[in-house]
C-alpha cells in the first residue's frame, strides 16, 4: 500500500513525495568471513591503532584494511600477493559490509613492511580473553603448557639467525589445554633461549605450569614458586639430588605409564646454584618408551596426577602441528622480519576466530571439518551454523491439486 504526503520546498511550490512500501525488507545476512571478523570490536579497533599511531602517514589502506587482508589470507589459504589481491577483489561487493576497499599488491607489501606489529599482538590478546571467558569454568584448575616452535626460513632470508639447527625465528606460546586456547605468543629470533622468554611470562597464581628441559633455570622455578603457582618439568641427568623424604604412592598405574617412586628431595650443589625451595621427584616408566623423572614443587596432587599433567604437554605440540598444517605459516608474504612477524600474529588470530565462532555458534562438525569448509565458502552468505549444508534449491512451480482436464466447481 502506498501512503501520499504534501511537502512543502518553497515558498510558492509544493512536491508530492510518495512513500511506498510493499512489505518488510530483505533480512541482511553477513557472510562466513564477516561473522568470523565479529568478535572485534571496531571501535576498540581504532583506539588501539591510535595508541600505536599505526595509519600515520596512510591515505587508503588502513590497519583494518591490513588486518582483513591478513586474515583473509589465512583462512583462504593463499600465499602469494598476487593470488591473494585478485582473490580479495573479485569479491568486491563484500568489501562494504567488511568495512574495506580494493586490495594492492605494492600497498600491502609496503604495510607488511613498515606496520607496527603491536597492533596485531593487542588483537590476539583481546581474542584470547574472550575464549578464556566463554571456557572458564568455576573449580577448574589452570593449566599453562609453554613451548617454542621453530619457524625455518631457509636461505632466502638472510637476515636470520642460525641456530645450530635452522635458520629461522621461533614462536613462543603459552598455551591453555582446557580452553584449547592460546594464552600468549611471542615472536623472536632463532637464537633466543626458550627460558629468556618463559622468564617473561606473567605469572597466575594458582597454575600450573607444564614445560620441558628448554625451561630449566632454578631463578625462574623460584619466582613461580614464590608467586603462588606451580611447575612441573622434567629433571636433566646431571642435576644431582639429594631425598629427605619417600611418600608413599597409593596408585601407581596410570594411562601408559606406571609410577616407580616418589620423594621430596632437595638439590645438592657445590657451586652457586642453590634452590630453596621444596622439590618433589617422581619416577615414571612409560608403557612404550624409557624412564622419565619429573620434578615439581606440587606436593598436594598424586603421583599419578602430575604424570599425567606433563604427558599433556603434547597437546602444545598438536597446536604447533595444527597451525603449521592448516594456516599459512610456511609461505611468506615479505622477506623482511616485520611482515614474517605480522603473518605470525595473524595465523594465530585466524586459529582464534576459527574457535570462538566454533563455541559461540555452537558448531558441532570437528574442527579441521570447519577450517576447510570456511576455506571453501568464505564470502557465501550464509549463517555459520549451516556451512556444512548444501544451497537450497528454489522450489518448482505449485502443482495444481486437481487434474487440467476435470472440470473445477466453485461454490459462492
Amino acid at each position: 500500500m502506498s501512503r501520499c504526503m504534501l511537502g512543502r520546498t518553497g515558498a510558492n511550490r509544493s512536491d508530492l513525495v510518495v512513500e511506498t512500501q510493499k512489505g518488510p525488507s530483505m533480512r541482511h545476512v553477513d557472510s562466513i568471513f564477516g561473522t568470523l571478523l565479529k568478535p572485534i570490536d571496531r571501535r576498540w579497533f581504532q583506539s588501539v591503532v591510535e595508541r600505536y599511531d599505526a595509519d600515520s602517514y596512510v591515505k587508503t589502506f588502513k590497519s583494518w584494511d591490513h588486518l582483513v587482508a591478513l586474515i583473509f589470507a589465512q583462512l583462504s589459504r593463499l600465499g602469494g600477493l598476487r593470488g591473494l589481491g585478485a582473490a580479495f577483489n573479485a569479491n568486491a561487493h563484500h568489501h562494504y559490509h567488511l568495512n574495506t576497499g580494493p586490495l594492492a599488491r605494492s600497498t600491502l607489501s609496503d604495510a607488511n613492511a613498515r606496520r607496527p606489529t603491536g597492533v596485531f599482538a593487542e588483537v590476539f590478546t583481546m581474542l584470547s580473553h574472550a575464549a578464556d571467558r566463554q571456557t572458564r569454568r568455576d573449580g577448574a584448575a589452570m593449566v599453562r603448557l609453554i613451548d617454542a616452535s621453530p619457524v625455518p626460513l631457509g636461505k632466502v632470508c638472510k637476515w636470520a639467525k642460525w641456530n645450530g639447527r635452522i635458520r629461522g625465528m621461533k614462536m613462543h606460546v603459552v598455551y591453555d589445554p582446557d580452553a584449547d586456547c592460546p594464552r600468549c605468543v611471542e615472536v623472536t629470533a632463532a637464537t633466543v633461549n626458550d627460558v629468556e622468554v618463559g622468564r617473561q611470562v606473567e605469572i597466575e597464581a594458582g597454575a600450573t605450569y607444564v614445560f620441558d628441559k628448554g625451561y630449566y633455570h632454578f631463578g625462574w622455578w623460584k619466582k613461580i614458586n614464590d608467586a603462588g603457582a606451580f611447575f612441573v618439568t622434567r629433571s636433566k641427568v646431571n642435576t644431582r639430588l639429594r631425598m629427605t623424604k619417600s611418600r608413599y604412592v597409593r596408585k601407581i598405574i596410570g594411562d601408559g605409564f606406571r609410577i616407580i617412586d616418589d620423594a621430596e628431595v632437595v638439590l645438592v650443589s657445590k657451586g652457586d646454584s642453590r634452590l630453596p625451595i621444596r622439590l618433589r621427584r617422581i619416577r615414571v616408566r612409560r608403557d612404550k618408551g624409557g624412564t622419565i623423572t619429573l620434578l615439581t614443587n606440587d606436593l598436594d596432587r598424586t603421583a599419578v596426577e602430575i604424570a599425567t599433567l606433563y604427558k599433556g604437554r603434547w597437546q602444545i605440540e598438536l597446536l604447533f602441528r595444527w597451525i603449521k598444517q592448516h594456516l599459512d605459516i610456511r609461505k611468506f608474504l615479505g622477506r623482511n622480519e616485520n611482515a614474517i612477524r605480522l603473518q605470525i600474529l595473524a595465523a594465530m588470530v585466524a586459529y582464534l576466530l576459527l574457535r570462538i565462532a566454533a563455541r559461540l555458534h555452537r558448531v558441532t562438525i570437528p574442527i579441521l571439518r570447519l577450517t576447510e569448509l570456511v576455506c571453501q565458502r568464505l564470502f557465501v552468505r550464509l549463517p555459520i551454523t549451516q556451512i556444512d549444508k548444501p544451497p537450497p534449491v528454489n522450489p518448482s512451480r505449485r502443482r495444481a491439486t486437481s487434474s487440467p482436464d476435470q472440470l473445477d466447481f466453485c461454490y459462492a
